[in-house]
């Protein structure tokens, strides 16, 4: 009868892991593409791209800080993502150089508007919170469950296109500036999330040890050996001896009973 086909590991098929039972990880990475922070992102990097190959000289280093602003952000995000399945700590520096990025990219936006002697809209004025609501207002039926993380990138787009495609360049400035608030307040939330969940779990190394204490009280243990030679109580101290290899004398190598506080006692025994 021919033999089952197992999983190969190491180059050696076991049976224990077949083909078709994927590997189970301790920590759960990746899955980035469904977080609104990257999503958001996302647009950000695209309107940053598009408004700097319009309005600004292809010349200027600050086309290529903004775009690597913008870039960093998105970026940033996936790499974090991705490293949380062996390290909190990187995830969680990851995803703070990702703000930064988008700090400094909304910098870059404000001095636009600044030199240029246009208006930033006020956070609570009609226009900003009308780039806001774009979340809350893009379904047509109410009852329908579809959420804008379900949406791909074009649709996403086309939701924010009639201020990020205008030929206004202060109004696209202004919508990619609420955009960046937007994934700044989504970023600070899942930073805080992260701190939270490692303060409470700990990291890899920690999660790493304490499945390793499962395992090992699942594994059945030896029963004790009542042939084997049971340590005595040191004759100068008290204290209990273990078994040591002679290292010199007559019998190097040969074992002997020396005494657990080595080298505050020097006691030893024959066995």
């Amino acid at each position: 009868m021919a033999k089952q086909p197992g999983k190969v590991v190491c180059g050696n098929p076991t049976t224990e892991n077949p083909v078709n039972e994927p590997h189970k990880k301790l920590r759960p990475s990746g899955g980035y593409r469904k977080t609104a922070s990257f999503q958001t992102a996302t647009i950000i990097y695209d309107a940053t791209w598009w408004f700097c190959e319009k309005f600004l000289d292809a010349r200027s280093r600050t086309v290529d800080q903004m775009v690597q602003a913008a870039r960093s952000g998105r970026q940033n995000i996936a790499e974090g993502s991705r490293a949380s399945a062996t390290s909190s700590q990187t995830e969680l520096r990851l995803v703070n150089v990702a703000r930064a990025s988008l700090d400094e990219l909304l910098l870059d936006y404000e001095d636009y508007l600044r030199h240029r002697h246009q208006p930033q809209w006020d956070a609570g004025g009609p226009a900003a919170s009308a780039v806001r609501a774009v979340p809350r207002t893009f379904r047509k039926d109410p009852s329908d469950p579809t959420d804008l993380t379900d949406l791909s990138d074009a649709e996403r787009w086309a939701l924010y296109s009639r201020w990020l495609e205008s030929e206004d360049p202060a109004i696209r400035a202004n919508a990619t500036i609420c955009l960046i608030h937007q994934a700044n307040f989504l970023l600070d939330r899942q930073i805080a999330a992260l701190e939270a969940a490692f303060v409470e779990e700990g990291g890899y190394s920690e999660q790493l040890a304490t499945e390793r204490l499962k395992r090992r009280r699942q594994e059945p243990t030896a029963p004790p050996d009542p042939s084997a030679p049971q340590p005595p109580q040191c004759p100068q101290c008290g204290s209990l001896m273990a078994l040591r290899p002679a290292k010199s004398g007559k019998t190097p190598g040969s074992q002997f009973w020396g005494c657990t506080s080595y080298p505050e006692c020097k006691g030893t025994a024959k066995i």
